[in-house]
């Protein structure tokens, strides 16, 4: 004969146990189940290579931020990078977004250095002043065939 306080108690564990994992994986995904409250930016490089949707945005080390769309500018032929920061960072008109590799052979992201401006980026602002990534590739076989001449 079954307990009913026993089978109370399974169902209430384990639907603790579906919310913690639900959770879990929402946290690690870093999936979006609410609106942050984030504003959209543009920043154009000449090589986003590496760079993937969802990667995140740092100022001064710390996330504000990440990469919602990489698209190509058919007249430029320039990487259009399409950022969501949250609503709290404001930059300004002369910030300048670079993108970065974390570690040596990490995920890259973009790291935004503040500008000196007084006026501010408003939303769907573009940042003008950008860096590509190093290419990791290209230096090494540069320094490898400049050696091979000496």
């Amino acid at each position: 004969m079954a307990n009913p306080r026993v089978e109370l108690g399974v169902g209430a564990f384990l639907l603790l146990g579906i919310a913690a994992v639900s959770g879990l994986a929402i946290q690690l995904g870093e999936f979006d189940v609410f609106d942050r409250g984030r504003y959209p930016l543009v920043a154009r490089f000449t090589s986003a290579s590496g760079r993937k949707n969802g990667a995140h945005v740092e100022v001064g080390g710390v996330r504000v931020g990440k990469v919602t769309a990489i698209t190509l500018d058919p007249v430029s032929y320039e990487a259009r990078v399409e950022l969501a920061l949250d609503r709290a960072v404001t930059l300004q008109r002369d910030a300048i977004a670079s993108i970065r590799t974390a570690g040596i052979v990490g995920d890259k992201f973009v790291n935004i250095a503040p500008g000196g401006a007084t006026e501010l980026l408003a939303a769907g602002g573009e940042i003008l002043e950008t860096e590509a990534s190093v290419n990791l590739e290209e230096l090494l076989a540069k320094y490898i065939f400049a050696s091979d001449r000496h």
